[in-house]
């Protein structure tokens, strides 16, 4: 199967692993035709080259550096791919399929990110994009959980955060804070990547003020490139779309109704 143009499967050295926090990772790896072509909101496919799992991963894209060719992924052990993706260590070589999808529009001129847990990720590389003209909301259970707080500073105006103890920042979610900050703020678009139950409501509070959301999905994905249709989903005026080719960065109204 012939790759679609913009994209490349490369076998990519390991530049750095390194453990964030509880069970959650940053991984580099040097790949200059994928951090040449990547755009904030798309993935890769990862396929670890020791035999230890048999199908690629999809991992978000939460940063890509055009000058040295190093493209970073920040993800969580979850299961068996993940545990042997955590296992790599600098020199290692890794394949990676990408960049995959479609991102978000980086011409909004103050965009507002929302993130939650892991979805944190790929919206880093949104903010950084964006060269300082976004703010970022982001929530947690606990304190701990926004270590985040420091890979997006620099990146971004403001940070507001929402810890479901109050151990940090507003007690509740970020669909509790989030009609404050829309209301108070001139915010022109609103990118939002996490749980969809999180997502659903950030959407239906966007549309309340009148504010344009787009939304990051996260399907089991087989190929990446449409093939499998394991990704597929139904969209609000009944067609169906691929998350892997289609999306994963939709508008909130085409897939929430």
């Amino acid at each position: 199967m012939a790759l679609p143009k913009k994209k490349v499967a490369i076998d990519a050295k390991v530049i750095s692993q390194q453990a964030l926090y509880d069970h959650v990772f940053k991984l580099v790896v040097e790949a200059p035709e994928v951090a040449e072509r990547a755009e904030a909101g798309q993935f890769v496919q990862l396929r670890i080259l020791n035999g230890s799992c048999l199908l690629r991963r999809p991992v978000g894209i939460a940063a890509a550096d055009k000058d040295k060719g190093t493209v970073a992924f920040i993800y969580r052990v979850v299961g068996k791919g993940t545990t042997a993706l955590s296992q790599l260590k600098a020199g290692d070589t890794i394949n990676v399929l990408g960049p995959l999808g479609h991102g978000f529009d980086i011409k909004a001129k103050k965009p507002l990110i929302v993130g939650g847990g892991m979805g944190l990720s790929p919206v880093l590389f949104y903010a950084a994009a964006m060269e300082g003209k976004a703010d970022v909301l982001m929530g947690g259970k606990t304190a701990g959980e926004l270590f985040w707080q420091d890979l997006f500073t620099g990146k971004v105006q403001d940070i507001f955060c929402t810890t479901d103890d109050g151990s940090l920042g507003t007690k509740g979610f970020t669909t509790t804070l989030l009609p404050e900050l829309l209301a108070k703020k001139d915010y022109d678009l609103v990118v939002a990547c996490g749980p969809e139950i999180m997502m659903k409501g950030i959407a239906k509070i966007a549309k309340e003020h009148g504010v344009r959301c787009q939304v990051s999905l996260e399907k089991r994905m087989g190929c990446g490139l449409g093939a499998c249709l394991s990704c597929s989903i139904d969209t609000t005026d009944g067609q169906r779309k691929k998350v892997c080719k289609d999306g994963p960065v939709f508008e909130a109204g085409e897939v929430f109704a």
